[in-house]
């Protein structure tokens, strides 16, 4: 599978677009739409210069389906459109999809409704529970669940 457009949008919506490196919840380096890294492999530093808007976008459409195509090779069954968006929104969040129970019970059955608080308990960053991600682990769930 794919992202499609509301896909696109819903990580570039939580991810917001930065020009300039900056700490990351996480307190990781970022840049863009929430990449760590630029095309060429290179780690973001908060000593780099800012990058331009279409450059960040060639980055985030390049790791978006990168995360896309692992999401899809993970899937052991059929989900909906909505349901792969909301799971690689999530793992392009979190990068930590193909070892959590999350998965294990999307790949058991799609449909388990026990799956929505599997993305809720991702809401941490260092330690500590952040606000925006309440919100987007709300959303993703949400879409994962709508028809």
């Amino acid at each position: 599978m794919k992202l499609n457009e509301q896909g696109y949008k819903l990580i570039c919506e939580f991810e917001g677009l930065s020009l300039k490196p900056y700490l990351c919840s996480a307190k990781v380096p970022t840049i863009g739409y929430g990449n760590t890294y630029y095309l060429n492999g290179k780690r973001v530093t908060l000593l780099d210069g800012p990058i331009t808007k279409e450059y960040a976008f060639e980055i985030y459409k390049e790791v978006a389906d990168r995360f896309a195509k692992k999401v899809s090779a993970m899937l052991k069954v059929e989900v909906t459109q909505n349901q792969f968006n909301a799971l690689v929104s999530f793992n392009y969040n979190t990068g930590a999809l193909y070892t959590s129970t999350l998965l294990k019970k999307v790949n058991a059955n799609p449909n388990d409704e026990t799956i929505d608080a599997e993305f809720k308990k991702w809401i941490r960053a260092g330690g500590k529970i952040v606000k925006g991600l309440v919100t987007r682990r709300e959303k993703e769930s949400n879409l994962y669940f709508s028809k």
